[in-house]
């Protein structure tokens, strides 16, 4: 590119073509271009996901999220300590949406970075007159904007935002991360206030500068000198130098002199360019063939030494196997003599194989006694030696209580009720032994599987057993398809904070109690946020003020549950089964009740605000002051039911049913009763007329239904007397004058 030097005077910055100048200063373009460029980014992203959430609020039907989805957001919530929303269900049109939320900014943001290399250019920039170059004034090229733009300007700032955030503090707050990436992001601009050509910290990285694209690329604007003529760079043999002058000079003005231009930079006439001997001179080298022996005689050694280490590792490994085997086999060879021996012998050679650690046939050896042993006093012994192992012994006690769970049903038909007793006792021993490790070893409960392992209550003489872990954390443990009848886990924690040691994070530790059997147990007060709990089994269960919200509860059965004061708030019930529940006082909110069965509940003073009760069913339930505000009723089973003093302040109660209900004292004003089925409900309780009094008393407002306002136009099967009340009271009708 030819840079042309101004003459007769005038400064060089200054070019024979202006465009008209902008308004505004060029630092204030370039910050109103990268607001708008972030903005047009985040709103790509925020729009689709706004109505994704919109549709996922009142839409129909519920999938897991695809998998780039959900491995995106995985990622995404593991790297800012969100929660794990790998189990989330979602409609079909959220889905679409917010994965078109996931890519559009993407798709923003690269086709932005192409223009500004090509162009050296965004949209946002050519709106605002701003244009980015090279340091020779050319477009910058993908390679340059990606380490302008992914390092230089979004990179560094807020990957030292997020270091600060992890391991300094503020972990796991967002507002703290999203102020640090704040602050750095303008640190990284702020720069270019100190700089006299005003360029940015990522402008600098990429060796480029945002100027004016409305002038003519100067010397000035670049900040560069042109490059000195041919002749100036022409050397004797002795490389020096040589200041000839100008091959025109007798014709050069004298502004044309090099020596008089004002970036020119005058050359050391003394310099002396040294030849390489010179240099070589100077250093004292080192024979090669000494350099590669030492090499080799260093690598020789170190071999050796890890050869010899390595060997006396694996012979001591070996040593200890043969002592492990030969304490093994000396202590089997003792309990094969002690069969017929006195049952105190073969007890000690049992509780001897407790003295053998890190040793997994022992822990075999152990199920398979355990499996054979008929003598009380020899089960007691492998039950204690379990215990004393400790977390190591469970998988063995898992599979065996499985075996034996399925012999006892078997048993239980057979005609040898001696059998199907010794089974009982042996089934038991590992109930106990389970159980007493759990206790004794809470402190060391990582990853336990206890899926589908029999802990039920037994009231049998022969093998009594009561599952009590109350106050524990058994957040770790997993008790898919368990059989926990009649179990107590009061108080206990089944949701605990991750290694992270923050609760509601990505590595939240939570157990897994869906399909689990926990009929009759007692739950009161515990720590069940977030909990797998699908088609759980919680018939007569005591939950009474324990913590549920925000727990997968769909399809579960919570008939006869005590649920009084329990938190609820944002639970997924999809599908539900809660018929003769008590859930007075409880909190509900925004909680998914979905297509579930409430028939009979007991839901006096129950929070239900913003809760999607679509198609539920609640025939006979006592609703009184409970709160539905904004609740989703369309479809709604309410018949027979008690809702004296029910908020329904803006409920959507189109199609819902409300048959023989008693509406006295609700609050219906906001509510939507397009197609509800007022059949029989009633809106006020009337005092008793005597026989002989012609005209009947008005009812008392103070028990009466609050309608007015209320649009029962399209209400069904309002009969005379409701609608003189609906009318009296300020309600909409076409009948009302």
């Amino acid at each position: 590119m030819v840079i042309p030097i101004q003459r007769n005077g005038t400064d060089p910055s200054i070019t024979a073509k202006q465009a008209r100048p902008h308004s505004l200063s060029l630092s204030l373009r370039r910050c109103s271009a990268s607001l708008v460029e972030v903005s047009l980014i985040v709103t790509s992203s925020v729009v689709p996901f706004s109505i994704g959430l919109s549709a996922q609020t009142y839409g129909s039907g519920r999938e897991p999220l695809n998998p780039v989805l959900a491995k995106t957001t995985g990622a995404i919530a593991q790297t800012l300590a969100l929660p794990d929303p790998k189990n989330q269900l979602v409609t079909p049109a959220t889905n679409v949406l917010w994965t078109a939320a996931l890519f559009a900014p993407l798709a923003l943001g690269t086709w932005q970075l192409y223009l500004l290399g090509k162009t050296g250019q965004t949209l946002p920039k050519r709106w605002f007159g701003v244009k980015v170059v090279t340091t020779s004034g050319t477009p910058p090229g993908l390679a340059r904007v990606l380490v302008r733009e992914a390092i230089g300007r979004w990179g560094i700032p807020v990957g030292t935002a997020f270091l600060i955030w992890r391991y300094v503090g503020g972990y796991p707050n967002l507002s703290v991360i999203a102020g640090l990436s704040g602050f750095m992001l303008l640190g990284a601009g702020a720069i270019a206030l100190l700089c006299s050509r005003r360029r940015t910290l990522y402008d600098r990285l990429a060796r480029t500068r945002a100027i004016d694209a409305d002038k003519t690329l100067t010397i000035a604007t670049i900040g560069f000198p042109p490059a000195p003529p041919r002749w100036l760079n022409q050397t004797d043999g002795n490389g020096i130098h040589q200041t000839q002058p100008h091959p025109t000079s007798n014709s050069t003005l004298e502004s044309d002199r090099p020596d008089r231009h004002p970036n020119f930079y005058r050359p050391f006439d003394s310099l002396k360019v040294k030849n390489s001997t010179q240099w070589r001179g100077g250093i004292s080298s080192v024979p090669a063939w000494l350099t590669v022996s030492l090499a080799t005689v260093v690598g020789l050694w170190g071999s050796y030494v890890g050869l010899q280490i390595y060997t006396q590792n694996q012979a001591n490994r070996r040593a200890i196997e043969e002592q492990k085997d030969r304490v093994f086999i000396a202590l089997v060879k003792q309990l094969s003599a002690t069969t017929t021996a006195a049952p105190a012998e073969r007890q000690a050679a049992i509780l001897a194989l407790g003295a053998v650690e890190d040793d997994a046939r022992v822990v075999r050896l152990l199920a398979d006694l355990l499996n054979q042993e008929q003598n009380p006093a020899a089960i007691a012994a492998i039950e204690q030696v379990f215990v004393r192992i400790g977390t190591v012994g469970l998988p063995e006690l898992q599979r065996l209580n499985q075996y034996l769970s399925q012999q006892l049903e078997k048993e239980r038909y057979d005609v040898d009720p001696q059998e199907y007793k010794l089974v009982q006792q042996r089934l038991a021993v590992t109930k106990v032994a389970i159980a007493n490790i759990l206790t004794l070893d809470r402190n060391n409960l990582n990853a336990i599987d206890l899926s589908r392992t029999n802990l039920s209550q037994s009231t049998d003489i022969q093998a009594l057993f009561a599952l009590v872990l109350d106050n524990m954390d058994l957040s770790w443990v997993n008790f898919q398809g368990a059989n926990l009848t009649g179990a107590s886990f009061e108080g206990t924690r089944f949701w605990g904070a991750g290694k992270d040691g923050h609760l509601g994070t990505f590595d939240d530790s939570k157990a897994d109690l869906s399909n689990a059997d926990l009929k009759e147990a007692s739950l009161e007060g515990a720590v069940l946020n977030n909990v797998s709990m699908e088609n759980t089994n919680l018939s007569h269960a005591i939950l009474n003020r324990a913590n549920l919200s925000q727990a997968r509860l769909t399809g579960a059965k919570l008939s006869s549950a005590k649920l009084i004061g329990a938190n609820l708030q944002q639970a997924t019930l999809e599908n539900a089964s809660l018929t003769g529940a008590d859930l007075t006082e409880a909190n509900l909110s925004k909680t998914n009740l979905h297509g579930a069965r409430l028939g009979r509940v007991s839901a006096v003073g129950t929070q239900l605000e913003s809760a999607d009760l679509k198609v539920s069913d609640w025939r006979g339930a006592d609703l009184s002051g409970a709160n539905l505000s904004r609740a989703k009723l369309q479809n709604a089973n309410l018949s027979d039911t008690r809702l004296a003093g029910t908020h329904f302040y803006k409920a959507q109660l189109q199609g819902a049913t409300l048959r023989h209900a008693d509406l006295s004292m609700a609050d219906l004003q906001g509510a939507n009763v397009a197609g509800a089925d007022f059949q029989g409900a009633i809106f006020a309780v009337t005092r008793a007329v005597p026989p002989d009094q012609f005209i009947q008393t008005q009812p008392d407002i103070s028990i009466s239904a609050r309608v007015k306002g209320v649009d029962f136009t399209a209400a069904r099967n309002l009969d005379q007397r409701q609608l003189a009340y609906i009318c009296a009271q300020g309600g909409r009708h076409p009948r009302c004058s």
